[in-house]
């Protein structure tokens, strides 16, 4: 996948296979505009299809992780950086363009990293609110700096969390919960957040970006192929009914018993020693 700096963010690699995706506009609290989610979804499709990526990870710099979007600047926001994609209008000009704008630019971020096979991590270094914070909702593990606020929080201007907030506020906490957490617009620091279950560790911000790449080189070192199998079937487990996701998961184990993976972790076991994963990658 491309490296560098791109509007908004920049990428990086870190062994093993690690994406480095971090939003560089602390000025701008790492504001959101449309072009810059029409490059995240571009990086995104490509860390898909490169098997040289494992895990993902998105993280912020200055004091947000990210503010949500640039409601200032939002359609002619000049950001610095190399474009992946050429802009378009982002929209929200009329009703359907606001509907078609969210259906197509905005949604489409947080769908990307929901149907992202390699795993995913916000690393959660400031404040995240309304799109920045759906972002880390959507990604499969959050760790949070303590004392980071965090948020929706869209109708303290008379909006809507419309990138998929809502739902997936009750995928993490239930209806009740998330009904209060929206309703009554909150902004949490990250100690209640975890606590509610939105983030999954707070830690020092000395010790983030440290905790961080050791869970990711937890997860790059696994069985990749199983894992992302596995990913798929848990949040499709969520959505299904008991036969449904017994079957889904019995199709996916037709896929991962043979794989040489699987092989070397029995043969590990036998012989009382670490499995070495994914020499197939090592290989493509």
């Amino acid at each position: 996948m491309d490296t560098g700096d791109f509007q908004g963010f920049g990428v990086s690699f870190k062994d093993p296979g690690i994406a480095w995706i971090q939003f560089n506009t602390p000025e701008r609290l790492n504001g959101m505009t449309a072009s810059i989610k029409r490059d995240l979804v571009e990086v995104i499709t490509q860390a898909q299809m490169d098997n040289a990526v494992r895990v993902v990870v998105f993280t912020g710099s200055g004091r947000a992780f990210c503010a949500g979007d640039d409601l200032k600047g939002y359609q002619n926001a000049k950001v610095a950086g190399e474009p992946l994609m050429r802009p378009i209008g982002h929209g929200h000009d009329n009703h359907l363009g606001t509907y078609n704008g969210l259906r197509t630019i905005s949604q489409r971020v947080n769908t990307a990293i929901r149907e992202l096979d390699k795993l995913t991590i916000a690393s959660i270094n400031g404040v995240a609110i309304q799109t920045g914070f759906s972002l880390a909702l959507a990604c499969d593990f959050r760790i949070a700096t303590r004392g980071v606020r965090m948020g929706s929080a869209t109708l303290r201007f008379g909006l809507l969390p419309d990138e998929g907030g809502q739902y997936l506020l009750v995928q993490h906490m239930g209806v009740a919960r998330t009904m209060d957490f929206i309703m009554r617009k909150k902004i949490v620091e990250a100690e209640e957040a975890l606590e509610l279950g939105l983030v999954h560790e707070v830690v020092e911000a000395s010790e983030l970006e440290q905790k961080t790449i050791e869970l990711a080189t937890e997860l790059a070192n696994g069985p990749q192929v199983s894992m992302r199998l596995l990913k798929r079937s848990i949040y499709n487990a969520a959505e299904m009914s008991w036969e449904q996701s017994l079957d889904e998961i019995a199709a996916k184990t037709a896929i991962s018993d043979h794989h040489p993976d699987s092989r070397e972790g029995v043969t590990a076991f036998h012989e009382k020693r670490p499995a070495t994963f994914n020499a197939w990658l090592d290989e493509s």
